[in-house]
């Protein structure tokens, strides 16, 4: 595909400069385009994610670890919800710290090994495993060949590992809208955020986003057993979350004015109208992005650990949604990570070509 041929033009240029210019301000343009952004996609969409010993399920073994020690100390001190919020912030603390330093130590091998090159490669392999682009898009095309086959079942187990809500009662209408849901707020999330993260700090930062991201998952629940332990999750989350969050969302308006039958016009008026209704300050964004461009309506009542939790509802239902939706998010996924990419390209461009300028 056309997004793969860019990624691996990119990467080879940044491999070019780091190698030609030895630390000059070029060459560490290059880098970070090249190693910090280009790499990692490019990695992601030849091999996924790796399918054993990945780091973030080390780092979900970790969070759980300690919040299991947390809970022990709480219950000698005596549980309160004072106490639970200071122990969900050294939880947070503890967790996206762990993740940071690993990635420093990735990249302080990879220099001690390779010098600024190794550095830069590790750290373009430390992002690499905190983006998910093939693995979010065969998710949700697995989901769909289930409901091509009209097996039911399958298709629930199936998004069920991508979702957090309950899917033994989701017919499927609603298991297309579950799938199309996590597709759009995974954008940000698994896609467009470690990626900014990456070019403002490098894998380190890319990390720790990872981190914030998976505790909010993991804890960052509004139920009895995290409404304290797991507020300081949650709002991090919200807040590491709200730049990209609206960079995705200007970028698939941009790819929804580019793809015949979709309607960048419906996409901005439903992002405008309809995403502050979303409990999230974030999520609301892509997803009725998403719905505008498309012509269908999302949101309505999820379920989560047998409690009802009605959601507004974003975009026209001009049409019934169908399982091509779910194919239509994923080409929607790709293109808004690819534009993404092009654009980092295109800015390190003009910002090199203003650098030589400059040096006359």
């Amino acid at each position: 595909m056309s997004g793969s041929f860019a990624d691996g033009a990119a990467w080879g240029l940044g491999l070019i400069g780091w190698l030609w210019g030895r630390g000059s301000a070029e060459a560490l343009w290059l880098g970070v385009v090249g190693l910090g952004v280009c790499a990692p996609v490019a990695l992601d969409l030849l091999f996924g994610d790796p399918q054993r010993g990945h780091p973030v399920a080390a780092l979900g073994r970790l969070i759980v670890a300690l919040e299991r020690t947390l809970r022990r100390v709480l219950a000698c001190a005596g549980p309160t919800p004072r106490r639970e919020r200071a122990a969900g912030v050294l939880l947070w603390l503890v967790a996206v710290g762990t993740a940071g330093a690993a990635a420093l130590a990735a990249e302080g091998m990879g220099y001690m090994l390779a010098g600024p090159l190794g550095a830069a490669l590790a750290g373009a392999g430390v992002t690499w495993l905190c983006v998910a682009v093939r693995g979010l898009a065969r998710a949700a095309v697995d989901v769909e060949a289930a409901l091509a086959s009209g097996n039911l079942a399958a298709a629930r187990a199936r998004v069920g590992r991508i979702v957090g809500r309950d899917t033994d009662r989701m017919d499927e209408d609603e298991v297309v809208r579950a799938a199309v849901e996590t597709v759009a707020e995974n954008t940000t999330d698994a896609v467009m955020a470690p990626l900014v993260f990456a070019l403002l700090g490098g894998a380190p930062l890319a990390a720790m986003y990872r981190a914030v991201n998976t505790l909010d998952a993991m804890v960052g629940y509004r139920d009895a057993r995290y409404r304290h332990l797991g507020w300081w999750s949650a709002r991090m989350d919200d807040g590491w979350n709200w730049v990209p969050a609206r960079l995705t969302g200007l970028l698939m308006v941009a790819v929804a004015a580019c793809v015949p039958g979709w309607s960048a016009r419906r996409a901005w008026r439903a992002w405008q109208r309809d995403a502050a209704k979303h409990p999230s300050p974030n999520g609301g964004i892509p997803e009725s992005v998403v719905a505008g461009a498309f012509g269908i309506q999302l949101g309505g009542r999820n379920w989560y650990r047998g409690v009802p939790s009605d959601r507004p509802l974003l975009g026209e239902a001009l049409r019934a949604r169908t399982a091509d939706d779910i194919r239509r998010s994923v080409v929607m996924l790709y293109a808004t990570t690819a534009a993404f990419v092009l654009l980092t390209a295109a800015l390190g461009a003009v910002a090199l070509g203003t650098m030589r300028f400059a040096g006359g």
